[in-house]
């Protein structure tokens, strides 16, 4: 398995979603702090899949 880079749509939605996590960790928001960590979760996962798969 050969890493490649994500489309940019993909790394765009990844990157939204883990700045949301992180303010919602440092600030207080109501619907982005209750799911920070799941965010930031979400941002690494989608970057994860869209550097395994060719073509994502």
């Amino acid at each position: 398995m050969k890493p490649s880079a994500p489309n940019k749509v993909l790394w765009a939605v990844a990157l939204i979603a883990g700045i949301l996590g992180i303010v919602g960790h440092l600030t207080s928001v109501n619907y982005l702090t209750e799911y920070s960590f799941i965010l930031v979760l979400i941002g690494f996962v989608l970057l994860a899949i869209g550097t395994s798969f060719k073509g994502t």
